[in-house]
């Protein structure tokens, strides 16, 4: 090996990021290459980053970091012992250069949603950067970080966990000065066992708060967050009723949320009263930064939900609440409440199957499908392996193709309200070709 491969061998987390700052682009994905980026060679279960890596210099990608020797055949190559903690190595002490304020984002439902509202009245004073769609994991907060530039002042970053210590290893990487939960609920149980399971994994983020006296933001009508916070003094939570919090009263959701805050009245884009948390979360938040109230109020009446979340669509006559982007028992059960309170008439349920749910996976789909059955709908469709399996009365397909075999042959009524929710990998928007 030259003394050159050496050099490269032995390369500091600080040398790195001076090299980093000469091309301040990365990329784990040779299909997403940018020119004079830094490629990252990540492995996975089915893939090894590192025969990628001559295809990423050929793309235009300035230098390649790779774990395995015998793929290092020119300067270009830059080798460490472990590709992904060094980017999450690099991540951190990038943090740390900075004196952008960190907030960081976690919960079991509506972490994206709550992320980009607080973006959104955020941005009105600050310049801000945020994790881009729900890159949220060990590999997408590192390079949220890595986006942080010399002028940015806050940085929202949301934290996707499925088993414990997780969040734990996230806070580690990325410091942040403040945080908020956004519910505990029945998610990824596969990983983390149980709903206490759930509570005690995600309120890592609270424990490297307070344990770093910095300070957490909650709801502090949630029994859960107001138990697991007590005493702790820097904290600051709003609440429709408890005086010594933030006043956010919630008005209906007709099918939009509607908040009142200081005899202010604020009509969002997003349907269903699940929506009023992540809305308040932005408002308080907001508050705290010293955006003005008619900012917050603007940003939150502008902001329109898209890539499958609370999308309010119309097509060929039906009004389509289209809830697609991922589902667990308890934002499913809340969307089904939120839907059956609408006055609307003609209502159909399409439902995918819920994902990560583990040994309680038949459980709860029994439970969602007896609870839908108890609704006010015309019909209820539900879709997956999953759900095929629940004893029900309810019309049930096996798989998404069978689904669309009986929309077919059995068109819906004119004008007729749905909704379509299922976990990610149900892709139930798909639906939207047959309607």
């Amino acid at each position: 090996m030259s003394g050159l491969f050496l050099y490269f061998y032995f390369m500091k987390t600080t040398e790195l990021h001076r090299l980093f700052l000469k091309h301040s682009k990365v990329s784990t994905d040779t299909r997403k290459i940018t020119q004079n980026c830094i490629f990252f060679a990540l492995k996975g279960d089915n893939f090894n980053g590192n025969e990628y890596a001559s295809v990423a210099l050929q793309k235009g990608a300035s230098y390649a970091v790779v774990d395995e020797n015998e793929y290092v055949i020119s300067n270009k190559f830059i080798l460490v012992d472990n590709v992904l903690k060094t980017l999450q190595e690099l991540a951190s002490y990038h943090r740390d250069q900075y004196t952008a304020e960190v907030i960081a984002l976690t919960g079991s439902n509506g972490k994206t949603t709550t992320k980009e509202l607080i973006k959104t009245v955020l941005s009105k004073k600050y310049k801000i950067i945020a994790t881009a769609g729900n890159l949220n994991n060990h590999i997408g907060v590192p390079l949220t970080l890595l986006s942080i530039q010399p002028d940015t002042e806050i940085a929202i970053v949301e934290m996707g966990a499925n088993h414990q210590k997780e969040i734990e290893f996230l806070c580690k990487t990325a410091k942040p000065d403040f945080g908020y939960i956004t519910n505990f609920g029945k998610a990824h149980l596969e990983g983390f066992g149980s709903e206490e399971g759930v509570i005690k994994g995600k309120s890592e983020l609270y424990d490297y708060l307070t344990a770093n006296d910095k300070a957490v933001f909650f709801n502090a009508d949630d029994p859960v967050q107001l138990q697991k916070l007590g005493s702790i003094i820097k904290k600051y939570g709003f609440s429709q009723d408890k005086q010594q919090y933030y006043q956010i009263k919630f008005l209906g959701a007709s099918p939009f949320v509607k908040i009142i805050v200081e005899d202010t009245s604020i009509e969002s884009k997003l349907i269903g009263a699940y929506n009023f948390t992540n809305c308040a979360a932005a408002i308080l938040i907001g508050k705290y930064f010293n955006i003005p109230l008619e900012d917050i109020q603007d940003a939150l009446e502008t902001y329109t939900p898209d890539n499958n979340r609370s999308q309010v669509l119309e097509k060929n006559g039906h009004k389509i609440l289209l809830d697609a982007y991922n589902a667990n028992p308890t934002s499913m059960e809340a969307a089904l409440k939120s839907f059956n309170r609408s006055k609307d008439d003609n209502k159909i349920a399409f439902l995918g199957d819920m994902f990560e749910l583990g040994e309680t996976a038949p459980l709860e789909h029994q439970n969602i499908a007896d609870l839908a059955l108890q609704m006010n709908f015309d019909k209820v469709y539900l879709i997956g392996e999953n759900f095929y399996a629940v004893n029900t009365q309810l019309k049930k397909f096996k798989t998404f193709e069978a689904a669309v075999t009986h929309l077919k042959s059995n068109q819906l009524k004119p004008n007729s309200n749905l909704l379509i929710k299922g976990s990610r990998g149900m892709a139930l928007e798909r639906l939207l070709e047959y309607i």
